[in-house]
């Protein structure tokens, strides 16, 4: 099983692996389920979707009949604005067949242009505020990819008490000096605040750049065997008090889950930098 602590201050006890829906993207409703029973075989019991994850909500509704005690179920909204927000809320809660979604978040919340759109009036934040006042989400949060995600995040928490981020964390990341700065420093505010902090892209290889995509991953192609998963998700993994967020494709999902339950210790930045050697890993934001 894998391991639970609590998800920042929202007193649930999380899987430290989240389930990254987008793996439902493209599925079918029985292939989908068939993902149920492997995510409550390892314990697994939160769930990251989103309205842009193709098929998503509508394969976790069905699930949410029988199992909604069993999951924290997050989604997210693309929208700057008030009224989009809201739209985006009351589908997802009618595809995810939900009357409470436990966490809303802002869904790629990097462009400084979108970001004063949210947090100005009429913006979506007004609607997070709202929705969570009239007990139809519970926790707000923030994502986001990019170069410059962790400072994005940093000026969100600085403006509003989010409860949540989620962004890009793996090891070549975390040799670029000014983003592993930057995100040392949204880490320890978020340690001293309680915000949960969820992570991406820990398997990611390289772009995929113009290649046939073998695998359901949006932004790059991921690593294959269960060696490099192994030693990527436990260099991750080992980020105290942080979640992880699967890959978004199926056929990676299991090998993630194997690598989070045998997870020992960091792997030394040797062997990191032979598995970024060996696959020809590059930079994704």
């Amino acid at each position: 099983m894998i391991s639970k602590t609590q998800f920042g201050r929202t007193g649930h006890a999380s899987s430290r692996i989240i389930f990254g829906a987008y793996a439902l993207s493209k599925t079918t409703q029985v292939e989908a389920d068939d993902i149920l029973s492997v995510l409550l075989e390892y314990g697994i019991n939160h769930i990251d979707t989103a309205p842009m994850y193709g098929n998503a909500e509508e394969r976790i509704g069905p699930w949410m009949e029988k199992h909604r005690d069993n999951f924290f179920l997050a989604t997210k909204t693309r929208s700057r604005q008030y009224k989009g927000a809201w739209k985006d809320l009351q589908r997802s809660l009618s595809r995810l067949r939900v009357e409470t979604i436990d966490l809303w978040q802002m869904h790629g919340l990097t462009n400084p242009v979108g970001w004063e759109k949210a947090m100005s009036p009429g913006g979506a934040l007004e609607a997070f505020i709202e929705a969570r006042d009239q007990g139809l989400v519970r926790y707000l949060g923030v994502t986001g990819h990019g170069s410059k995600v962790p400072k994005v995040h940093l000026q969100s928490l600085e403006h509003f008490d989010f409860d949540s981020v989620l962004l890009p964390y793996n090891y070549l990341q975390m040799q670029n000096p000014r983003y592993a700065t930057d995100f040392n420093e949204l880490v320890k505010l978020c340690c001293e605040r309680n915000v949960a902090v969820q992570t991406i892209k820990s398997v990611a290889r390289r772009p995929w750049e113009g290649q046939p995509r073998a695998y359901n991953t949006y932004f790059y192609e991921p690593l294959e065997t269960q060696d490099a998963i192994d030693k990527s998700v436990h260099w991750s993994y080992d980020l105290q008090d942080s979640f992880l967020i699967t890959a978004g494709d199926m056929q990676i999902l299991p090998k993630m889950l194997e690598a989070a339950k045998r997870f020992d210790k960091k792997p030394s930045d040797t062997e990191m930098s032979a598995i970024v050697e060996k696959f020809d890993v590059k930079l994704i934001f």
